[in-house]
């Protein structure tokens, strides 16, 4: 059974179709790429699955639950978890409690006891201290717990943010452009956390990217999509030398 099954997924903004029909099954542990030219209807395809759009037609299933139209918080607690283009940390929280923040759908305590700080509130924060902690350790960032978010380098802010999200406990991942902005070593570095990534927490992952080095370094699978609707599939190097794609997409040589 495919982890992502997705069907003839369709969505309309004022009588444009931003995504046209778009289908794709990913299986349980992959990594999968989604690439495409600016505007191709990328991130609407992580806007619906993730809940922020509800699609006009089509369905998405996760594990074999039907999650179709479902709002950000029901999916996210279903199982998918995602990181942006844009960095979204609380960059006025420390390190630690960005990822606590993440902790929340398994960590809980009631209002009476986080106002009076009953002894069942201390026994829940210090268990999701260890948890971040455990978290930020596999990105060697358990060091820096305490330094505001907004002062650690760009790369790992990014890495923090994809432990941010696997402290949601998902079982899909997804990376919009997770390379954007960083240099090549930092690229690198990024392919090897990824990889630790999804084999560490037996994750499947599905990631946006424009870095072709990156996609083609990783990626097992991709979808490539033109204008809302898919134009090509398949492994990774049969797509990338698609004619179609290379014209489309990578440029004719």
């Amino acid at each position: 059974m495919s982890m992502l099954e997705v069907k003839n997924l369709t969505i309309s903004f004022g009588g444009l179709k931003a995504v046209n029909n778009f289908s794709v099954s990913i299986e349980k542990g992959q990594l999968y790429g989604l690439i495409g030219p600016n505007g191709a209807g990328k991130t609407t395809v992580f806007n619906l699955l993730t809940g922020v759009y509800k699609p006009d037609s089509g369905s998405v299933e996760l594990d074999g639950h039907n999650i179709t139209g479902k709002g950000t918080i029901e999916i996210n607690k279903a199982g998918i978890a995602r990181t942006f283009q844009n960095i979204r940390l609380f960059k006025a929280l420390s390190v630690l409690d960005n990822v606590k923040v993440g902790l929340h759908n398994d960590y809980k305590y009631s209002t009476i006891s986080g106002i009076f700080r009953l002894p069942s509130y201390f026994k829940v924060e210090k268990q999701m201290n260890e948890r971040a902690m455990e978290l930020l350790k596999v990105f060697d960032l358990d060091g820096e717990a305490e330094t505001l978010a907004a002062n650690l380098p760009y790369g790992k802010q990014r890495k923090l943010e994809i432990a941010r999200a696997l402290a949601t406990n998902p079982k899909l991942l997804l990376l919009d452009e997770p390379a954007a902005g960083m240099n090549p070593n930092e690229t690198e570095e990024l392919m090897e956390t990824i990889r630790f990534v999804r084999d560490t927490f037996d994750m499947t992952i599905l990631l946006i990217e424009h870095d072709m080095k990156l996609v083609s370094g990783i990626c097992e699978k991709l979808t490539v999509l033109n204008f809302g609707s898919v134009l090509s599939c398949g492994e990774t190097s049969d797509v990338l030398n698609d004619p179609e794609v290379i014209k489309a997409y990578l440029g004719d040589e």
